[in-house]
């Protein structure tokens, strides 16, 4: 296989054979709940299963099974925000191959670890993905080691296209795939792979607002690329050569998915399918999600391409996740600063059923009179209804309360289980 050419479907089917018995054939399941709720027959294939919690092990492990001997012996680099690091980095080890890891700094440091933990010599280098490829080359160069791309070479591409046999081996109705899009290299596979046997499937890539950069090629638009999205692992600011030539002739259309809509997503793949999800793997729903109408009645699946995220962070998604419901608000009340104040919100809010989980008793940083006080509570309720009737309550009782909450999901989102 020539280094620029676009792979066909027969050497994907020979990069299933490389990788046979050395990834794991994850489930492809039709998610009857997030069905129900989106008016689709939604099918969702569980890469965030594999050893290292990313499809990327399958182009990574394709990639280095071609290396000869001398190459082997020297090592490779990459570079990568992550689950391309990780992949690398974990099947090397298993073939005995050296590799160094070239990371942007704000890589999430789950993976890092991760990284380092699978033998890897870990350089976390460079502001953004490009910087760190500009690093990553000088030090193959240096070295003389062998770059393996995170998505613009054939051989990954490959690797990355058996999802596409393994998706339709398993719902060969669908009549929509719906996958991220970061440099391409997954949708670039996985499109080859499926258009060989159904090529009247449409194939939806998905972007991040804050990282539109296969979009902006595309769709011929100029939109900025900026700020720190939760789907880091599709982050790219340029993609690839190759890549854009095959999404250009196999992928139908490309939509771009706000970062409340991944947050969401990412909500609701815990609270209903158990399973943990970073942002980008979260992408696909995320854009149904955002246009319900367009996949009504369809039989939709997606790829949910990747599961490391950083617990701090992942807190962090589950608790605006509830702060958008109305489950959990903070409320500011102006009181009198004296005795039995506080018992009287907290009778209030017990009587209307909310609980309390954090008191702030604030008498000095207020712009309230000397003989006042400011209390501010951050309570549960049920729902956005819910807490109306608690703010009510407190009202009704002469309390002057303002609330603190993030903006709620249009209808289109206001999904729950």
């Amino acid at each position: 296989m020539q280094k620029e050419q676009q792979p066909t479907s027969k050497e994907i089917a020979e990069a299933r054979a490389t990788l046979a018995g050395q990834i794991e054939r994850t489930p492809c399941l039709k998610s009857r709940t997030l069905s129900d709720i989106l008016g689709c027959e939604l099918w969702l294939k569980f890469e965030n299963l594999q050893f290292t919690a990313s499809f990327k092990e399958r182009g990574a492990l394709n990639y280095l099974s071609v290396l000869d001997d001398q190459e082997r012996a020297k090592g490779v680099v990459a570079m990568s925000a992550g689950n391309h690091a990780q992949g690398v980095a974990y099947h090397a080890s298993r073939l005995g191959i050296p590799a160094t890891i070239v990371m942007p700094e704000g890589t999430p440091q789950v993976k890092v670890e991760n990284t380092a933990r699978f033998g890897a010599e870990v350089i976390v280098t460079g502001a953004t993905l490009e910087d760190a490829f500009e690093a990553a080359t000088a030090i193959g160069n240096e070295r003389g080691l062998t770059f393996v791309h995170p998505y613009d070479d054939p051989r990954v591409i490959a690797g990355q296209g058996t999802l596409g046999f393994e998706i339709l081996e398993a719902a060969p109705d669908v009549d929509c795939l719906i996958v991220p899009i970061g440099g391409g290299g997954l949708i670039s596979g996985i499109a080859i792979a499926a258009k060989s046997i159904r090529p009247d499937l449409e194939i939806i890539g998905v972007q991040a607002e804050l990282f539109p950069a296969m979009y902006n090629l595309i769709k011929g638009a100029d939109l900025p690329a900026r700020g720190d999205t939760l789907a880091e692992g599709i982050a790219v600011k340029a993609p690839g050569r190759l890549t854009s030539a095959i999404v250009r002739q196999h992928v139908d259309d490309i939509v771009l998915v706000s970062e409340m809509a991944l947050e969401r997503a990412v909500a609701q793949l815990i609270n209903i399918e158990k399973t943990v999800v970073e942002g980008a793997g979260a992408a696909g729903l995320a854009a149904i999600f955002a246009n319900t109408t367009r996949f009504r009645g369809r039989k939709v699946a997606t790829v949910l391409c990747g599961g490391n995220i950083d617990t701090r962070l992942l807190a962090s998604v589950l608790t605006r996740d509830l702060a958008r419901q109305g489950r959990l608000a903070q409320l500011t009340i102006d009181l009198q600063d004296r005795p039995g104040q506080l018992a009287r919100v907290a009778n209030i809010l017990g009587e209307a059923g909310a609980n309390i989980v954090e008191v702030l008793h604030q008498r000095v940083f207020s712009d309230l009179p000397a003989k006042g006080a400011e209390l501010e509570v951050v309570i549960e309720t049920r729902d956005r209804d819910h807490l109306e009737m608690t703010i009510a309550a407190l009202e009704t009782n002469g309390l002057a309360v303002a609330c603190h909450t993030l903006p709620g999901y249009n209808k289109a989102q206001e999904l729950s289980v």
